[in-house]
């Protein structure tokens, strides 16, 4: 089972000016063949679908946990894309046509279809696609596959940072890129455990590295290049089988942590009236209201 917290991993900052031009680039993210949706549904059906989940529990156990990390990175890339996406339309008459910065935006469909908010999708609008999901069976092959679409992922994060200057999403990335850097390496420690071949020695792919990207070098210093988490107060804890020693690439000790990062606030996305979204006007807010104290047992009278 899962339990949710009501935070993002980290706080993300909000910009004086809105890019959804970048907002659609960073939807690849999202929604691509190497987004955080491929990753989450990758790892979470390779773990509900993983046999000998007892005799082989340290690569259950990796798998699992990164699994309930990737759900996360989906919620902080669609508020990033949300927030890239404020500030570009104004509330007016409809026949002034107050969204008519929507129809010269990459996609359209942040205006037409989702209210100015993420879409399931990747960055020319494209549905994700469940095909993404890989899971062979097979434990060496499903590893091998994880390492690679890490890999891959970063390599598309590497690409949107360099296409957008938006402080909100360079922030997420960089981020992202220390994380994911992080899954690179536990994947290759997997693979070597279970194989005997030295991953690591092919690291990093591309061949840059996280500090040479601004908003990651933090993150860098805060040592999350070297935590993993259980993501979880009681299980998957034999990640620790795998995830030992030292990191290869600075020496710098691995380090398990019971449970999740502190994280930050999710933002709290202001009503949109040309949207008509949420389209609940004060009158209808104080009829809620009521509605809500009655079902309470409080007497109208008290509130």
């Amino acid at each position: 089972m899962f339990t949710r917290i009501a935070k993002l991993q980290i706080e993300l900052p909000r910009s004086k000016y809105a890019d959804a031009n970048a907002a659609a680039a960073v939807q690849e993210l999202l929604g691509g063949r190497f987004g955080e949706m491929s990753t989450l549904n990758n790892y979470m059906f390779q773990s509900h679908n993983f046999r000998q989940k007892r005799k082989l529990k340290p690569f259950y156990d990796l798998v699992a946990s990164i699994t309930a990390e990737e759900m996360g990175h989906v919620e902080l890339v669609t508020n990033a894309i949300n927030l890239c996406l404020t500030g570009t339309t104004f509330a007016a008459n409809p026949n002034v046509a107050p969204l008519q910065e929507g129809k010269d935006k990459r996609n359209t469909y942040h205006y037409i279809v989702n209210a100015q908010t993420a879409i399931v999708g990747d960055s020319m609008g494209k549905a994700w696609e469940g095909s993404y999901v890989f899971n062979s069976g097979n434990l060496v092959l499903d590893l091998l596959h994880n390492f690679f679409l890490e890999c891959g992922a970063r390599t598309h994060k590497m690409r949107v940072y360099e296409m957008s200057e938006h402080p909100t999403a360079r922030e997420m990335i960089g981020y992202l890129l220390v994380r994911g850097g992080t899954h690179i390496m536990a994947y290759a420690k997997a693979l070597e455990i279970a194989t005997g071949v030295d991953m690591t020695k092919m690291l990093p792919i591309p061949n840059l590295d996280n500090r040479a990207f601004e908003t990651a070098r933090k993150f860098e210093d805060m040592g999350l290049a070297n935590k993993l988490f259980t993501f979880s107060e009681y299980d998957y804890r034999d990640i620790k089988l795998i995830w030992n020693g030292n990191n290869p690439k600075t020496g710098e000790p691995l380090e398990v942590i019971i449970g999740t990062p502190e994280g930050g606030p999710i933002p709290d996305l202001e009503d949109l009236p040309e949207e008509f979204a949420p389209g609940i006007s004060q009158e209808d807010f104080m009829k809620i209201a009521k509605r809500l104290q009655r079902a309470a047992g409080i007497p109208d009278e008290d509130c």
